[in-house]
């Protein structure tokens, strides 16, 4: 198994990656031309990795909000595609659920990274205790302060 970590760029929350997931799912705008999974988030990158079959094997994709790593999501799929101004690309389909984790700080960096199982960071309501149920405000000043 293997994960990825990506920038969610434009971003500013989790509830806004949330809002922009679901209304994907329902079709509306992001560029759907059918040929995406229907009722899943999904997102497109440039290059595709070579080592696809490792991620769809319980892998995750984790995501850079605001300079920390915030959250993960499954990847169910990936996939050759193709982007709207012919070019080719991967297709990575995400199960919809998004596990918040323990904010990890990380440097801004172009494309994705690899991400082994022992230096992800953990899910929140595996090993975070009681810091899940702060508001995410509180929870990036904190892990910006090291305390969580």
């Amino acid at each position: 198994m293997l994960h990825l970590v990506k920038l969610a760029v434009g971003i500013a929350s989790v509830e806004e990656l949330a809002h922009r997931q679901r209304t994907m799912a329902e079709g509306a705008g992001d560029g759907l031309d059918g040929t995406q999974p229907s009722g899943r988030p999904w997102l497109r990158t440039r290059m595709f990795p070579r080592r696809a079959a490792e991620i769809v094997d319980g892998g995750s994709l984790y995501r850079v909000i605001g300079g920390l790593i915030l959250c993960r999501q499954r990847v169910v799929e990936i996939r050759p595609d193709t982007r709207e101004d012919g070019v080719a690309c991967a297709l990575v389909v995400l199960a919809p659920e998004i596990v918040a984790v323990s904010p990890r700080p990380m440097r801004p960096f172009q494309g994705w990274r690899y991400l082994s199982p022992a230096d992800a960071p953990a899910d929140l309501a595996a090993g975070g205790g009681k810091s899940g149920m702060l508001p995410e405000a509180l929870r990036r000043d904190l892990a910006g302060l090291c305390l969580i």
